[in-house]
């Protein structure tokens, strides 16, 4: 896939195809033609990238949390879970593949993981409705969590959405009570659950598999009540201000963990979790490793009033 480079990262995009169409010419050339040129391009696009990267603002931030090529749920179970076996429909009126779960083991451990799919084409993008999920997503998660607190499994959940599906038909099958009902599913499980923000996580279509024992975030995620759009064209009545929107926000990791809305953030590669989705999937793996391990030995009480005690928490000096 072609790399696809932001606004900020254009003159890092411009400095990296002169150096591949540097590179088809040393290959024409024989090995080692214009080697050291290279070297020293390539070393100057890091740099650039670098730079570019430790001053983001939330908008860009923003930018990079959408990116269309960041690993999405079906590459982090790719990544992490073996045995995966997906568990589809919500018992009541129809699959919704915005939302996907299923068991699996993750590093030989039996789990339930469940997160929003957006797509990577076209066709995929349709399938999973861009990560917008239907009531019947959120009645399926419940479900999944049910089988997880009947089996002892931890459940482990990956957000990314933009939000939950607003269309007519969602609403008249009620999307609101659907997340409702999810998102106190998630507060009264008995099992430790940990949910990882891997790109945005906006509104109640994220909370909805989000409340959680455990809440981390990628470093260059992002997470609200709304969307920076949304804000702007309901109290600024104009979505062309998104942007002074998500700095005024507080959406950026830094923000949240400051306001304790999440617990851990997990660092991603120099150029975001898409120049490098392997080496980010590998590393949010640690990090569940080592908060399952902290919560395993909980028991269900416990669980249920760490908790409590983490939301409630939340907002208090």
């Amino acid at each position: 896939m072609a790399a696809h480079y932001l606004e900020f990262e254009r003159p890092i995009g411009e400095l990296e195809a002169k150096i591949e169409e540097l590179s088809k010419l040393s290959e024409a050339d024989g090995p080692g033609a214009f080697g050291t040129e290279i070297e020293a391009l390539r070393a100057r696009a890091r740099q650039m990238r670098v730079d570019a990267y430790a001053h983001l603002d939330a908008w860009q931030k923003t930018q990079i949390a959408r990116h269309p090529q960041r690993p999405h749920f079906i590459d982090y179970v790719g990544g992490l879970i073996d045995e995966f076996v997906e568990l589809r429909g919500d018992r009541t009126f129809a699959d919704d593949q915005a939302i996907m779960g299923g068991l699996g083991r993750f590093r030989g451990a039996p789990v339930m993981v469940m997160g929003h799919e957006k797509g990577h084409d076209t066709a995929t993008r349709i399938k999973h409705n861009f990560g917008a999920a239907r009531p019947e997503g959120y009645r399926k998660a419940i479900r999944l969590m049910d089988l997880a607190e009947q089996f002892a499994l931890p459940v482990i959940s990956f957000v990314d959405t933009g939000g939950a599906y607003p269309g007519v038909g969602s609403e008249e099958r009620g999307v609101a009570e659907a997340i409702a009902r999810s998102t106190e599913r998630c507060l009264t499980l008995g099992v430790p659950m940990i949910t990882v923000i891997t790109g945005e996580g906006m509104s109640g279509g994220a909370i909805g598999i989000a409340a959680a024992n455990r809440v981390l975030i990628l470093e260059h995620a992002i997470y609200a009540v709304i969307s920076p759009e949304g804000c702007a064209s309901i109290l600024l009545r104009d979505r062309a201000l998104a942007e002074g929107a998500a700095k005024a926000m507080k959406i950026t990791a830094e923000d949240l963990i400051g306001m304790k809305i999440v617990d851990r953030i997990i660092p991603e590669p120099l150029g975001g979790a898409h120049s490098d989705p392997a080496g980010a999937v590998a590393k949010v793996g640690d990090v569940i490793a080592e908060e399952l391990a902290a919560l395993t030995p909980l028991g269900p009480e416990a669980l249920r009033r760490q908790r409590a005690d983490r939301f409630y928490a939340i907002g208090r000096n």
